[in-house]
């Protein structure tokens, strides 16, 4: 089993906690994402999929639950999607409005997140997150 270590960015949300970041690559394009071991999958913003993917279906039914709320979500094929050394082909994704949430991490100083690392990919991985160290641990085998 391959080890894949993934660096941690520790954003201070003020009183209200702490989110961690991870950079990730989807469409060649850097960017930051929330790793939220309540959501039940990953997620990535509407607008940038919208931005970037052809084809899209268009469902009112929620595939994902995670700290930010939606009312509709879109589905859509990323062709390859980097976390770290993490590569994966044809990634299967659901995209959600995250402007509200860009919002305020732009009010708090942070920068814009263009997805969420949620359940499926944690619990394919075995995910480990080590505060310590601020790495996110995926094993691959």
């Amino acid at each position: 089993m391959r080890t894949i270590s993934v660096p941690l960015i520790l954003i201070n949300l003020q009183d209200d906690g702490f989110h961690l970041l991870v950079e990730i690559v989807a469409f060649g394009q850097k960017l930051l994402a929330v790793v939220d071991t309540g959501a039940s999958r990953s997620v990535f913003d509407r607008s940038f999929i919208e931005s970037h993917v052809k084809e899209i279906e268009h469902t009112e039914e929620a595939h994902a639950t995670t700290l930010f709320t939606t009312s509709s979500t879109l589905q859509a094929t990323i062709p390859k999607l980097k976390v770290g050394g993490l590569i994966l082909k044809d990634y299967e994704t659901v995209a959600l409005d995250l402007e509200a949430v860009n919002q305020a991490y732009e009010g708090l100083g942070h920068p814009p997140i263009g997805a969420i690392i949620g359940g499926d990919l944690l619990l394919q991985f075995h995910a480990t997150i080590n505060y310590r160290k601020m790495k996110l641990f995926l094993y691959k085998e």
